[in-house]
């Protein structure tokens, strides 16, 4: 596929045509896939929550979570099924200088690694992501949110990984305005995928992924309520979740925003247009990744 080739729609058809990798009737946590998600600050400690909840409900075998010293046993508290690791915090709610020393071994380790949602401090965070990216992993990665800002110092990823940006994020990364964004999604996934040398997920109601080879794909879905506060968060997550299975990046994309506007749908039929939780959106991807498997 070319840069000028047509956008491949993300509907049920083309999904069931590209199936996830799926473990075998015996398969332990091990084979589903590990991951690590570095999330969440002393005031936003529900984005790490969110994010890890949507990981393992699209079956990912195994968690970790990174989080802020400050929340990380009640974080722990509340999602058991993951470890946690309580990271030093700099003046100012993000990830200190030395918090790294406490990921060196699971780096290696994990199949996806999700790092950005809910962090603070964008100078602590975009240091941090710049020490990771220069460790040797095997894993997948995913930066969302404050963590996608490590472009305006790196320009361009030696090895592709993922970026979520929505159009406001958009915006501030490439200096356009978010309007001009708006106006052609399209064009500026497009050129950041290939500029960035990374899978871009330029989110919207029209969602737009983009990979540094020129492919693309576009998913258009008209859910109010998926505007919401830890939307996004879910989403994250629910991509991480599906790249630590196996999948390459670019499925984890369309499959990642396709479940995630499904389950805004679900939710919609069932509760309203609006007013639903970013955090009721995980119980229904098993769901719904069984209807597609079937």
């Amino acid at each position: 596929m070319t840069e000028t080739s047509a956008p491949v729609e993300i509907d049920d058809v083309l999904l069931r045509d590209w199936p996830l990798p799926q473990p075998g009737g015996g398969a332990d946590k091990d084979e589903r896939g590990s991951m690590l998600v570095i999330a969440g600050s002393a005031e936003t400690p529900g984005a790490a929550l969110l994010a890890a909840t949507g990981a393992m409900r699209v079956g990912a075998g195994k968690l970790a979570v990174a989080t802020a010293a400050s929340v990380a046993s009640g974080l722990a508290l509340a999602l058991p099924e993951a470890r946690v690791l309580a990271l030093a915090e700099t003046f100012a709610g993000g990830p200190a200088a030395d918090a790294l020393a406490k990921l060196e071994t699971l780096l290696g380790r994990v199949d996806a690694i999700l790092i950005g949602p809910g962090l603070e401090d964008a100078a602590a965070t975009r240091a941090f992501v710049r020490r990771i990216l220069k460790r040797e992993t095997h894993a997948r990665i995913i930066l969302d949110a404050l963590a996608m800002e490590v472009v305006l110092d790196v320009r361009r990823f030696l090895r592709p990984s993922m970026m979520t940006p929505h159009h406001g994020e958009m915006a501030h990364l490439t200096g356009l305005t978010k309007e001009a964004i708006a106006a052609d999604p399209e064009r500026h996934a497009r050129e950041a995928a290939t500029r960035w040398n990374a899978v871009v997920v330029l989110k919207g109601a029209l969602t737009v992924i983009a990979a540094p080879n020129g492919a693309c794909w576009r998913h258009e879905s008209d859910q109010p309520g998926l505007g919401t506060s830890g939307s996004g968060d879910v989403l994250a997550g629910i991509i991480a979740g599906i790249a630590a299975r196996g999948a390459p990046l670019v499925q984890a994309a369309a499959w990642g925003v396709a479940l995630h506007a499904r389950a805004g749908l679900a939710l919609s039929e069932r509760l309203g247009p609006i007013g639903y939780l970013a955090s009721e959106l995980p119980a229904e991807i098993p769901r719904l990744l069984q209807r597609l498997a079937d």
